[in-house]
């Protein structure tokens, strides 16, 4: 790949995020990082620097990479925005949109005579909204939205609702696409315009991710 993003510095979050419920116990998802990674080194390819806020991922950091690890949506929303300006944001991250509004200190135990647990579950901040509004915000601000239905309306849908430039769309829940695969398959929207990309493995979709990014960036 060439050099088309030297000079640029290219902001990424990937993984997903763990918002705990107790100290033995957390709220996950199935993110296993993989193609914010590919992401994030395809942007290095470019001749961009990288700053990759990572969620809790057993993956090596990838050659020429700034690398910022975090755990919860409220440590990633810290860590990104604490790490612009930046001319592009690459929201690959699977952040929760829920967490407990309370940690418990002590295990929580099974109580005699019930049989459920109520958790209270609030908001977490929209990461991906709030760089789009920043006052440093990136020239280009990219999404993704991992979908198990109606991809496209979804997706387009966050698009506006979040004023992004770019958002990267999927599947998730079939062989070869979204989490827990070595492959994906995306189909990327932008105002006026639509590509695919892939299937193939997620280090090439990332590179030809990062391309589409180059042209819009000189378009």
């Amino acid at each position: 790949m060439n050099g088309g993003l030297a000079g640029k510095r290219v902001l990424v979050s990937a993984g997903p995020t763990f918002e705990d419920i107790d100290p033995v116990r957390f709220i996950g998802n199935r993110s296993s990082g993989r193609m914010g990674f590919a992401v994030a080194a395809a942007a290095v390819e470019a001749g961009a620097e990288v700053v990759l806020v990572a969620g809790p991922v057993h993956l090596p950091t990838p050659d020429g990479v700034q690398r910022i690890d975090v755990r919860s949506a409220a440590q990633l929303h810290d860590a990104v925005l604490g790490a612009l300006p930046a001319d592009v944001y690459i929201g690959a991250a699977a952040v929760a949109d829920f967490t407990p509004r309370a940690v418990s200190e002590h295990k929580i135990k099974k109580t005699a005579g019930s049989d459920t647990l109520v958790l209270e579950l609030v908001r977490t901040r929209d990461v991906l909204a709030e760089v789009a509004a920043h006052a440093s915000r990136p020239s280009l601000v990219v999404g993704f939205a991992a979908e198990t239905h109606d991809v496209e309306r979804y997706a387009l849908g966050k698009l506006e609702a979040k004023r992004l430039d770019m958002i990267a769309a999927n599947r998730v829940g079939v062989d070869g696409s979204g989490f827990e695969s070595a492959e994906n398959a995306l189909d990327v929207y932008w105002p006026g315009g639509k590509r695919a990309l892939g299937p193939g493995p997620k280090t090439e979709v990332a590179r030809q991710l990062i391309h589409l990014i180059q042209k819009q960036m000189t378009a």
